[in-house]
């Protein structure tokens, strides 16, 4: 239809479409501008913070993620894995049973538990310090092949290097130092792992 000698359906489509390839053109500039907000993959692996939900983490449960390229640890303790923790005979089997050499964690880590304020969420970077292998969770209290005294933790098979529920490396086991716990802090469920506190 024509007014006046202009085709309005035409300049309606017109119209339409040039509206139309404007929203696609501004979602195209918008898009790599909000995945630019996220930390690059090259900047996780230098050390970005990472946030893990652990909101459904089961009692004793390993639950994995990742930080800087290495394998995190997260396990949620049971209470009588929390009170084992602290027990003259187990202390009395480990290397630096209270946690003395300070570089394999935060100063707020240094206790039986090896986590903020005692609690029963463990937190490691599941890396064997003796040669770099990932060790296997075993939280079965009870004689295996490599300790007739199991009370549970974790068994490195490259070398056989033993660690209890807290990370703190059995005496004979070729790892001179106890699993290194990363900074983090938890906030709503929410873990992250990377720095020590919202304010870092």
């Amino acid at each position: 239809m024509t007014q006046d000698g202009v085709n309005t359906g035409r300049r309606r489509f017109l119209v339409v479409a040039t509206s139309a390839m404007g929203a696609v053109a501004a979602a195209g500039v918008a898009v790599p501008f909000v995945r630019s907000w996220n930390p690059s993959e090259k900047a996780k692996a230098i050390g970005a913070p990472v946030r893990i939900n652990v909101a459904n983490v089961a009692e004793g449960e390993l639950v994995t993620g990742q930080w800087r390229g290495k394998p995190i640890f997260i396990v949620k303790r049971k209470a009588e894995m929390m009170a084992a923790l602290s027990q003259d005979d187990l202390k009395a089997r480990l290397k630096d049973a209270n946690s003395e050499v300070v570089s394999q964690q935060p100063e707020w880590a240094a206790n039986d538990a090896r986590a903020r304020d005692g609690s029963d969420l463990s937190v490691l970077i599941g890396i064997c310090t003796h040669l770099g292998c990932s060790p296997q969770f075993v939280p079965e209290v009870g004689p295996q092949d490599y300790d007739r005294n199991w009370v549970g933790g974790y068994f490195c098979p490259c070398h056989g290097s033993r660690f209890d529920l807290s990370g703190r490396v059995f005496n004979g086991s070729p790892a001179a130092t106890n699993l290194e716990v990363p900074p983090y802090y938890i906030e709503d469920n929410v873990l992250t792992v990377g720095v020590e506190g919202p304010e870092a």
